[in-house]
């Protein structure tokens, strides 16, 4: 018997992923790392307009629910 493969598309990310999205970059700009924007002062507001202008090399992978 073959076993099928569901793939799950979503467009767009949970409040969920956001939120540890953000948070992971905000410790990164803490400890050093260098801003993709400019003109941000605060490492949380960097890495909310890094997001919101869509240049975080981040992906999500989710994995479909078993039925």
């Amino acid at each position: 018997m073959a076993k099928v493969i569901m793939l799950f598309e979503y467009e767009g990310f949970t409040r969920f992923e956001v939120t540890r999205i953000i948070s992971a970059r905000t410790l990164q700009l803490a400890m050093g790392a260098p801003p993709l924007v400019r003109h941000v002062t605060s490492a949380r507001d960097l890495a909310m307009k890094e997001f919101d202008s869509g240049v975080l090399p981040i992906t999500v992978r989710r994995q479909m629910p078993s039925a």
